[in-house]
């Protein structure tokens, strides 16, 4: 049975060692963590006070971040998702999610939910589609310049009445 738990520096070297190439890890941290690699120290210093890790038993199969935007009252915004290697395509990221989701309404008062995912990335926008998220349409699309290339960001929107 899948339960979420807060982040602890415990688990940085096995999510770190989820992505073993600069693709991967760009992918998920958008560069915004430091440049491939960092170490441990470097991940568990930008961690914030709402960092979660997904467990299966005692087993981590992933991890995400929730934080409010500036000026935000009621929403909040997931980052940082990344799975487990040996668990993606099982069906472990769309429960992780809707574990997340579920805390944000009920815990923290959310009324929406925002994330960026980048166009490169179809696995996880299709994950994030599969749980409710739809497409935000903006003229203003963020884009990042990673590994000499520029990616564009799909933003998505979740929103609640509770």
């Amino acid at each position: 049975m899948l339960k979420l738990d807060l982040y602890d520096k415990k688990y940085a070297k096995q999510i770190l060692s989820w992505s073993d190439n600069s693709t991967d890890f760009y992918k998920w941290t958008a560069g915004v963590l430091g440049d491939y690699p960092i170490s441990e120290e470097q991940f568990n210093q930008v961690m914030k006070p709402r960092a979660f890790v997904c467990l299966n038993g005692d087993d981590i199969v992933g991890f995400f971040t929730l934080r409010k935007p500036d000026n935000s009252v009621d929403e909040f915004r997931i980052g940082f998702v990344i799975i487990a290697p040996d668990k993606r395509r099982l069906g472990f990221g769309k429960k992780m999610l809707k574990l997340g989701i579920e805390y944000a309404f009920h815990n923290l008062d959310a009324k929406r939910l925002s994330l960026a995912v980048f166009e490169n990335n179809e696995a996880a926008y299709y994950c994030y589609k599969s749980v409710g998220f739809s497409d935000v349409t903006s003229d203003d699309v963020e884009t990042y310049q990673v590994l000499g290339e520029e990616w564009k960001c799909r933003e998505l929107e979740l929103q609640t009445d509770y």
